[in-house]
């Protein structure tokens, strides 16, 4: 059985349309039949013409034409993926879930923990699933760690420490025309937050996914590096996790030489693990005491979860599209459920619950700061 969905926003040359696209596809399970890429009409056409969207009467000025035609249809789109600026998350989300239709969004869910919790709440009294695309849960081997801890390997967590350096945006900072054209750094359409909001809570979301620990406290100092620009380009965060361990967390979109090189190291009372994006198709296992071992991906010694994420003979490597369709496939495993008679989810994803968690953590640490680098509970 494959769903049919809907895209809002990705086109116009947006880099994360066509990753959710290509997701999508990975996935199995999806085939994308209406949207609204973009407010353009001829770019919006030209979208779905280069997607395939074989019923362009299906292709829509806005998203509340698309949700109001698209639930009218006895064939209409099963979910809708919405990969809009961070502002924009709220309004569209709470259309279609009035609407009945099942949502995957990007990160950051909503501005505000208020409107994520209303969609929550939306999404639980229609039935609807409702997935965020935190994309560092799609990775086999941050699986992996997740069910090494469950079972005990590295014994009680103690510490873990996590970072994402990268300089993507720091050349377009530096350039005047570039800048006015840039949405995140605009202070109230990206709540208060730069790089933590847009990175940092990939790090958030990847402590829960490996560890399954959550942040109660953060103690944060943001950094600017860049005149005039008004959100922090480097973020340091003292963090108290939910079995009283502590941890520390790194974003930066200043650290010259690094691309998305995310990396988490968990340390236990009797061993640790260490993933790294740069070679995400290994996981490090130590034992104290004993020699350093490397996993690979896709072998027999691998958990049953790790494994079933895993497409690709050991050896050969997979990557970003491969995570985002690990998280499809899970989300429409878990749509289908629905439209079986599931009421409640079956697949691991993050949800809307990673979504308010996500939130949660940026104003504490915005507070944190604003309040001279304090802790503050979650």
């Amino acid at each position: 059985m494959y769903l049919k969905y809907g895209m809002v926003g990705g086109g116009n040359g947006a880099f994360i349309g066509d990753v959710h696209r290509r997701g999508a596809f990975l996935g199995g399970f999806a085939k994308l039949t209406a949207g609204c890429f973009t407010r353009n009409p001829e770019k919006n056409a030209q979208a779905a013409e280069e997607w395939n969207v074989e019923d362009r009467s299906r292709v829509y000025a806005n998203y509340k034409e698309m949700a109001e035609a698209e639930s009218s249809r006895a064939d209409g789109i099963d979910f809708v993926a919405i990969t809009t600026p961070n502002d924009t998350h709220y309004d569209i989300a709470r259309t279609f879930l009035e609407k009945g239709i099942h949502v995957i969004c990007d990160k950051p869910v909503t501005s505000t923990v208020e409107q994520a919790k209303e969609l929550k709440k939306l999404a639980e009294e229609n039935n609807l699933c409702f997935a965020v695309t935190y994309s560092y849960h799609g990775y086999a081997m941050v699986r992996q760690a997740r069910e090494m801890i469950e079972a005990g390997k590295i014994g009680e967590i103690v510490y873990v420490t996590t970072e994402y350096p990268q300089d993507w945006l720091l050349l377009g900072l530096r350039d005047e025309e570039t800048r006015k054209k840039m949405w995140r750094i605009d202070p109230e359409r990206a709540n208060g937050s730069l790089c933590t909001v847009d990175i940092g809570t990939h790090l958030e979301s990847l402590i829960h996914a490996a560890t399954g620990l959550e942040i109660t406290k953060v103690l944060a100092r943001f950094d600017n590096t860049v005149d005039g620009l008004p959100l922090e380009t480097n973020s340091n965060v003292m963090l108290q996790l939910s079995n009283g361990a502590s941890g520390n967390l790194w974003s930066s979109i200043v650290a010259i030489g690094h691309d998305a090189d995310v990396r988490i190291r968990i340390y236990g009372t009797e061993g640790s693990l260490e993933w790294y994006h740069g070679k995400q198709g290994l996981l490090k296992f130590a034992r104290l005491g004993e020699p350093v071992q490397y996993l690979a991906m896709n072998r027999d010694y691998n958990g049953e979860q790790s494994l079933g994420m895993s497409h690709l003979p050991a050896g050969h490597p997979e990557g970003y599209y491969e995570a985002f369709g690990n998280i499809y496939e899970a989300f429409c495993r878990d749509v289908i459920a629905r439209k079986d008679g599931a009421t409640e989810k079956q697949y691991i994803y993050p949800d809307i619950e990673d979504g308010i968690n996500g939130v949660r953590f940026v104003d504490a640490c915005v507070e944190s700061n604003a309040n001279g680098n304090v802790w503050v509970e979650i």
